[in-house]
């Protein structure tokens, strides 16, 4: 089993995706004639849609229509991520090809659709950095359960107690921690002594920042 494996969330710390999201939630709540209740993207952020419609934006209760609109919402983010690039969130891209050369494996562990994922490799020419990933329609429990980190570990064969896991929300750390692997935050939608109260061994504004010894302390340090 390797002796480092890194798990990166996806939206918020591979790619800036916020603003497209939270559009094509507009977009679906005009379609459907719905209303967007006042901190809505906020609390529902990195959260599959499924709970997002149900739980948050209490649109409905009715599974079927819950499905359905999600579907749409995905659909809508596509629809206008091609016309607008996707852009990687700064350092990421560095810290990627930092890892490839030192032949660390990496994962992705989302509660995103693997088609949204496809379309910003595609865009951003990043198909030679992942060596495996889990997505939304791989998991039945989303963050802050594990399911999600626990799989993607498996798709790299490391132990979780040899992962790093990258992320940017509080229930992402929350996962990570109940996964047994070793937290890192980037600030990027929540500030650094939220993500430092939450768990996060530490926490960066951008991930080039780190280096690979960072890494390997943190991993050794959790042994100890």
């Amino acid at each position: 089993m390797p002796q480092l494996g890194v798990i990166f969330d996806w939206d918020g710390v591979v790619i800036n995706s916020a603003n497209l999201h939270e559009e094509s939630w507009q977009v679906l709540a005009d379609e459907i004639n719905h209303v967007l209740p006042i901190n809505h993207f906020k609390n529902g952020f990195g959260k599959r849609n499924e709970t997002i419609i149900g739980n948050i934006l209490k649109w409905s209760d009715n599974s079927d229509e819950i499905i359905k609109w999600g579907i749409r919402k995905e659909e809508i983010y596509r629809e206008l991520a091609n016309q607008q690039m996707i852009k990687m969130v700064p350092g990421t891209k560095e810290i990627l090809d930092l890892l490839k050369k030192n032949k660390v494996p990496t994962a992705i562990g989302t509660s995103t659709e693997k088609k949204n994922v496809a379309l910003a490799i595609k865009q951003n020419q990043l198909d030679e950095f992942f060596t495996g990933a889990i997505y939304s329609e791989d998991v039945s429990k989303g963050k802050p359960h594990p399911e999600v980190f626990l799989k993607a570990a498996k798709t790299i064969g490391c132990y979780p107690e040899n992962c790093i896991v990258f992320e940017d929300s509080t229930h992402g750390i929350e996962a990570a921690i109940r996964a047994r692997m070793n937290p890192v935050g980037i600030s990027t939608t929540n500030t650094k002594s939220r993500l430092l109260e939450k768990g996060a061994k530490i926490v960066v504004d951008r991930l080039d920042e780190i280096d690979l010894s960072i890494l390997e302390d943190l991993i050794k340090s959790a042994k100890e």
